[in-house]
């Protein structure tokens, strides 16, 4: 079951919903919306390796120019939403506005955890040039109701590997579950 704006207020008054910074006038009827914040990243190599940790270069994008994307390049943008959902599983869904301009915000990430607490790192990318701009509305969150109770919540895992809290995009931490595996099996 997805919460209603009238539930989401609530959860967010008892703190198991937590959204920073909240503005009554983004809430739908049934979701909240995000913004993009004025960081992106790219990676520096053109050709990634999933057991190698790939660098990023950060970009900071202006409020008047704003920042063009290209198509066939990979963008990491992050929300300037800090979240923390502690008896819901988030999902982070782009709007119909964003969809209209070629630009997907995520490719497989829309699902987060019972207990994320951070930023959303987007993985943005656009089917022809698109300029975007900090602050504007990217993306909206949607909560679901879960059936049974959560043994380890994300923010208490000693596997999560996106739990350090962040205002920049955090790239891909693919390279950990093949350094684990290995000294595991030693």
């Amino acid at each position: 079951m997805i919460l209603t704006d009238k539930r989401i207020l609530e959860e967010i008054n008892k703190g198991s919903i937590v959204i920073e910074p909240f503005d009554r006038k983004y809430l739908g009827s049934n979701s909240y919306d995000v913004h993009l914040a004025d960081t992106l990243a790219i990676y520096k190599d053109d050709i990634l390796d999933a057991r190698k940790h790939n660098e990023l270069e950060y970009i900071r994008m202006h409020d008047h120019d704003g920042f063009l994307l290209l198509p066939g390049r990979l963008y990491l943008g992050v929300t300037q939403e800090y979240t923390e959902t502690h008896t819901f599983v988030p999902f982070l869904e782009g709007k119909s506005s964003i969809g209209r301009l070629g630009i997907d915000i995520h490719s497989t990430a829309g699902k987060g955890d019972v207990g994320y607490c951070n930023t959303w790192t987007l993985e943005i990318s656009v089917k022809q040039p698109v300029r975007i701009y900090p602050g504007m509305p990217i993306g909206q969150l949607i909560y679901f109701e879960i059936g049974g109770e959560v043994l380890v919540p994300y923010n208490r895992k000693r596997t999560a590997k996106y739990n350090k809290r962040t205002k920049r995009p955090v790239e891909s931490m693919m390279w950990k579950n093949f350094n684990s595996r290995l000294i595991g099996s030693k």
